[in-house]
């Protein structure tokens, strides 16, 4: 049971790196530094460091004001295409290290797919929000992604069980990304045959 519970707290965390790369590591070092709450594995002790927390917190201010610009949000979604994945792996390995024992690559590498998928599904329904309304979605989009983000982090730690309501609910949410997107590709090819 205790290798589900790591193994599910650590999809939680690289789900929610698929969100903001910043804000499940900075939640994840400050507790591993100060609290009992998180153990980090020692290939993954640097993650506590003093000048990881500093380089986490400058990321996460940058990320919060950049995400917030329509147009840059784009940019950044496409800088972060390999920065959150590689969030997501490193907390999935340093979350569910007694699930995986020695295969530390695997966990790696089933961390880095769940943050990358989050990610994708994020950067495209992002910009389904910035075309459908001219941008001023952007910001609160950033913000709801942000609390997404830190209550996925804080779930996965605090009662990774309800990672799978977390992860249910993201498959919804894609879903209807989806679905919106073809409705909306359908209806361009209807307008472009109606005016030919």
């Amino acid at each position: 049971m205790t290798e589900l519970l790591g193994a599910l707290g650590g999809l939680g965390l690289a789900s929610s790196a698929g969100l903001n790369a910043y804000i499940p590591a900075l939640i994840t070092a400050l507790l591993a530094r100060y609290t009992e709450l998180v153990t980090l594995p020692d290939e993954f002790a640097f993650l506590s460091s003093g000048w990881v927390l500093a380089t986490l917190t400058v990321l996460l201010l940058i990320e919060e004001v950049v995400d917030k610009i329509p147009g840059a949000d784009h940019v950044n979604d496409i800088v972060q295409s390999l920065v959150r994945p590689a969030s997501g792996a490193v907390l999935f390995a340093a979350g569910s290290e007694e699930a995986f024992g020695d295969h530390t690559w695997l966990a790696l590498l089933v961390g880095f797919i769940a943050a990358l998928c989050v990610h994708g599904t994020k950067a495209a329904g992002r910009g389904v929000i910035n075309v459908s309304t001219g941008g001023i979605g952007a910001p609160v989009a950033s913000v709801i992604e942000d609390v997404l983000s830190l209550a996925g982090a804080i779930i996965a730690i605090v009662a990774p069980i309800l990672v799978i309501v977390f992860i249910a609910g993201f498959v919804w949410v894609s879903v209807v990304i989806v679905r919106k997107r073809r409705e909306r590709r359908r209806t361009k090819a209807a307008a472009r045959l109606a005016r030919s």
